[in-house]
């Protein structure tokens, strides 16, 4: 109980900083000219993303073709790589929403980051349903809109159809959430600049914010509603991507358990690059004072419950599979861990249960360089369970003459690191232009060890009388 009370009242803001602190620090690197180490991340994001587009572009010239799809396998890196990203991008709307609902005051220091991942994972999950159709020029025909088609209308009855109205609505949601929460920070930004394009830009996007009291109690209203309707989007979207497979009757698929199972991970894979980004970002935009050790001790924790979901969720297809006395499902959870392709849930069972057992240990919580390559890991386990549930459910099928094995070719693994590259970039990116930090919410959770403010020329104003009825709620409790 002692160190629950002392953790407690460890402040989430370290170096005792001001609310001027607050504003200097986190403007700073959009003032600044960008680091050896940004242009560095920058051009292999961006080789990355060329990469992917030359195999874009040449699988669109030449045919779905180009992939190593056969007979039985006829879905592979394209349906894993979009139920990966789609997972990547619910951490965001967790620590933002529910989080925010739940008055997790921890959160402020990561909220906008992981919202920024949400918007840019669910471009790169987007982009792979449009590609899987073969003729990506055709894609609006996924949308049930007016049309002189005649009777032709999208067919109800298709997950594509589904994926296409759960990730719009996401992408709507996530993305009106995201830019509202950058107002008050836009106005900042708006202020600071003295002229020129970027200014006029601020200040178109933040709306004519002016700071009284009445923007502060209208912004909060409109954010808790907006949080509100985004929380159910963390269940519902990944349930719908769950029902791609559960809704066959491919055995290994057809299950009651996807849709909790679904979004645990998703939920779990989300974290986890959460991590991975916000490291990196404390890194190298010197950000240690405003994500500390208690923000990634929480964030660890967080990954170590979802990890434990997700190993419970493993067990219970198995225990199901085999309590069935259905032999196709036996087999193909059997083969599933000890067939051909049993060292890719080998992979996915080590990085995903396994390795974040290490976790437990407060040390290791606490240490950055080990958490990082944890993180990593557990991405890369969580891609591999989409390929496992996907490619070895489908390369061993009801008649053996049909078997057949599955290999990637250079154009899908040329997709996959383009996708990669398109989401390093767009975050690098993000990290230039706009507030990583949200400092109107990181004001309010300050440390009271300064009631006093310093203006921009030094001297001391106290956060009291009007100057108090122009900050958010948080800030003026």
């Amino acid at each position: 109980m002692a160190d629950l009370a002392l953790i407690r009242h460890v402040p989430l803001i370290g170096g005792n900083k001001t609310l001027a602190d607050v504003t200097r620090d986190v403007c700073r690197p959009l003032e600044t000219g960008p680091t050896k180490l940004w242009y560095v991340s920058f051009l292999a994001a961006f080789s990355a993303l060329a990469i992917g587009s030359v195999a874009v572009a040449y699988q669109i010239a030449t045919g779905v073709g180009t992939w190593g799809l056969n007979r039985t396998v006829g879905w592979a890196f394209d349906i894993t790589c979009f139920v990966f990203w789609v997972g990547i991008g619910h951490a965001g709307t967790l620590i933002s929403a529910i989080l925010f609902l739940l008055r997790q005051r921890w959160r402020t220091s990561v909220n906008r980051s992981a919202e920024a991942m949400t918007i840019f994972a669910v471009m790169c999950a987007g982009i792979f349903p449009i590609i899987h159709t073969g003729r990506p020029w055709l894609a609006y025909w996924l949308f049930p809109y007016p049309n002189f088609r005649g009777p032709l209308w999208v067919n109800f009855r298709s997950p594509l159809v589904w994926d296409c109205f759960a990730i719009g609505t996401y992408f709507t949601i996530s993305l009106v959430f995201w830019y509202v929460g950058l107002m008050p920070d836009l106005a900042t930004v708006r202020d600071r600049l003295k002229s020129g394009f970027r200014q006029k830009l601020a200040s178109v996007m933040s709306l004519g914010w002016n700071g009284s009291f009445r923007t502060w109690h209208r912004y909060e209203s409109v954010y808790l509603m907006l949080a509100g309707l985004a929380t159910p989007l963390v269940l519902s979207v990944h349930t719908i991507v769950s029902w791609d497979f559960a809704t066959g009757v491919i055995p290994g698929w057809h299950a009651t358990i996807f849709p909790p199972y679904f979004v645990a991970g998703a939920i779990f894979s989300g974290v986890a690059m959460v991590l991975t980004l916000l490291l990196v970002a404390r890194k190298t935009m010197r950000l240690e004072e405003y994500i500390t050790i208690r923000h990634i001790d929480v964030m660890c924790k967080l990954l170590l419950l979802t990890s434990g979901i997700v190993a419970i969720a493993y067990v219970t297809e198995f225990f199901t599979a085999l309590y069935s006395t259905n032999p196709y499902e036996e087999f193909a959870f059997l083969n599933r861990a000890f067939g051909p392709m049993g060292w890719t849930y080998g992979i996915m069972v080590s990085c995903n249960v396994l390795i974040p057992q290490l976790l437990w240990f407060k040390r290791v919580r606490q240490s950055p360089w080990i958490i990082f390559p944890i993180t990593l890991l557990v991405n890369v386990g969580m891609w591999f369970e989409r390929f496992v549930i996907i490619v070895t459910s489908l390369h061993r099928d009801f008649l053996p003459s049909s078997w057949s094995s599955y290999y990637p070719t250079p154009i899908e693994i040329g997709m996959l690191i383009g996708s990669f590259g398109l989401f390093f970039t767009c975050f690098l990116i993000f990290c230039r232009i706009l507030p990583v930090i949200a400092m109107a919410e990181v004001k309010g959770v300050l440390s009271p060890a300064h009631p006093s403010a310093p203006d921009r020329e030094g001297t001391s104003i106290p956060a009291t009388g009007s100057e108090a009825a122009l900050m958010p709620s948080g800030v003026r409790s």
